[in-house]
Parts: C-alpha cells; structure tokens; sequence
C-alpha cells in the first residue's frame, strides 16, 4: 500500500481516506496472478492480443530466448511473466467491421453457426505476417494470403473465421514449442484466460491443435487479478496461492481434451 488519498482530495470529494494500492498495474499481469494454476503451466491471456508464456521466479535470459523472442515482464510479487505477445482475435474482429459495414448479420450466434459449419474448411495463414498488421480489408488481406500461398482462399465468413481459429491454434502450438525448448520443460496443460475463452471453437482448435489440454476461464481475468492483489495487501487472503485457490472454487472453467 502507497498511502492514502491527499486530504485535499479527501475534503473536495467529501470521502474517506481511501487506500492506495499497488496492484500488478499492466493489464497482463493482473490476468496472469488470476490464471488458477494448480501446478506450473503455460498460460495464455487471450483478447485482441494474445499472450503466451509461463510464470517464473526469475528473469529467463538466453541467446535462444533472444532467438525466439521472448521477453521478461515483470509480475505479481516480483515474479516474472516470461511470454510472447501474439496477434489474437484482431483478424476476426476487424472482419467483423468489414462485414458490418456491408450490412450483414455480424451477431456472435450467427457468427458461431455459420463457422461451426464451415470447420471442415481448411486454410492458414501467418497471423503475426505485416500483411495482416493493420490492412485496410481484412478480409481482403486474408483471401490475397491465401491465394498467394497456394491455398483455396475463404468465401463465406464462417469460412474466414475457422481460418482465423485454426491459423491461431497453430500459431499457439509452434510458440508452445518454442517455450517448451527454450525451458527444457514440457507442459501438458494450458490456461487460458480473457474474453477470448467465450470463442468455444478456438478453445477446442486450441487443444486438438497443441496436444494439450486446455482449462479455460476465468473470463475477467484481468479485473480478478487486481481485485485478488487488493484483498492480499489488505490482509483479507494470505497470499497469492490461497487467492487461486479461492478463484478456482469461485468462477467456472471450461475443460477441453485434445
């Protein structure tokens, strides 16, 4: 805890004297102390942008990390997040405005249907590629991708978006890989935390795709975090362990077997 607030904010606003906290203020951060490991795991905090990394005590530096990438973050209770930032669910969101902008029926259950039918359709694409960094028309950078690429570009948008899913489960196996090389460690389970989770069909692409299996939630994981940093500064859970316990018993996961 920092302090408390100035009494001249305290008298202008006619509160208490609130608390300062310092909470694990980057938004990755907070999302990583809510992920509920029961053992160490790969963790991946998914949204626009997708995190991928593990949990360390200390900084992981090494030509092969330098290599591949890989960064040192600074985590809850000087912890490290050694991760890899990824293109997440951007490529399907600004397809989404493509397609809104058309007029079309952009609605998440019309969406899920119409790309659940299309899962048999099978195209990648290089998600982290400069062509898809911020194009005009995603859309149209996907289908030039694919044609360039020697691959039967999407039509239909169920067809773009289980492209999206499936190149991103395939993005996530190959950096996967990569962690698991530069650790000497394997992992078996994957925790996946953020709004990402509720896309059911990149959970299950995700552990068909790794090998792995897959606990998914909570969804707010970042808010969680930071509420979970407050209660242990206030005394109210004894550390981060208890507080995942605590986060385990209180928000539903998702399970999915590869």
């Amino acid at each position: 805890m920092y302090g408390v607030l100035k009494k001249e904010i305290v008298n202008e606003l006619k509160i208490s004297e609130i608390p300062i906290i310092a909470v694990a203020s980057h938004d990755t951060a907070s999302a990583v102390a809510a992920v509920p490991f029961k053992d160490s795991g790969v963790f991946i905090s998914c949204g626009t942008w997708s995190l991928l990394g593990v949990e360390l005590e200390q900084p992981l530096i090494s030509e092969i990390s330098a290599k591949y990438g890989f960064s040192n973050e600074s985590g809850y209770g000087g912890s490290i997040t050694f991760l890899k930032n990824i293109t997440g669910l951007w490529a399907e969101q600004e397809c989404r405005k493509i397609w809104k902008k058309c007029g079309e029926d952009t609605s998440y259950d019309v969406l899920n249907k119409e790309t659940e039918e299309a899962k048999h359709f099978d195209a990648y694409t290089d998600l982290d590629d400069v062509s898809f960094v911020s194009p005009p028309d995603m859309t149209k950078a996907i289908h030039d991708y694919c044609e360039k690429t020697g691959q039967t570009p999407p039509v239909s948008k169920g067809e773009y978006l289980i492209t999206i899913i499936k190149s991103l489960a395939k993005k996530y196996k190959q950096r996967i890989e990569e962690l698991e090389l530069i650790t000497g460690k394997y992992f078996s389970e994957i925790h996946m935390v953020g709004g990402g989770i509720k896309n059911e069909l990149l959970c299950r692409y995700t552990a068909q795709t790794t090998g792995k299996t897959v606990i998914a939630g909570p969804v707010e994981a970042t808010a969680i975090g930071n509420i979970l940093v407050q209660l242990i500064s206030g005394g109210e859970i004894k550390n981060l362990r208890d507080g995942r316990k605590i986060i385990n018993k209180s928000f539903p996961t998702m399970i999915y077997k590869p």
